[in-house]
């Protein structure tokens, strides 16, 4: 099993920042990629941003220039650091990872329970 806990979520003013932490923890072999989506109340769950452990980053267009997703590999730890928000960026943030269990096993993900991030104008 895999636990992970966000923080750095919190209420900011439209044009500031904010910097996200998860950490992984449990037992597992390796963690093979780590990243964060949000969700809004009745809108679907979407990517922010993905980093694998080898440093290649997935992120979406409306984000780049805005957020920075970064990893550390030896804490098992990834961040998302968020400037210039706007009230669209208001929403749940989650954590994600992909671990495996023991080589040659299917990689599993795992999820956290979100921090609330409220950009107010």
């Amino acid at each position: 099993q895999v636990q992970l806990v966000e923080s750095g979520g919190g209420l900011v003013e439209s044009g500031g920042s904010l910097r996200l932490s998860c950490a992984a923890s449990g037992t597992f072999w390796t963690i093979y990629a780590m990243g964060w989506y949000r969700q809004v109340p009745g809108k679907q769950r979407e990517l922010v941003a993905g980093i694998t452990k080898s440093g290649n980053i997935e992120s979406t267009d409306s984000m780049k220039g805005r957020f920075t997703i970064s990893m550390d590999n030896a804490k098992n730890m990834v961040y998302l650091q968020m400037n210039s928000l706007t009230t669209e960026d208001t929403a749940v943030y989650f954590c994600k990872t992909r671990v495996g269990d023991a080589p040659g096993k299917i990689a599993v993900d795992y999820w956290g329970r979100g921090t609330q991030v409220t950009v107010s104008s």
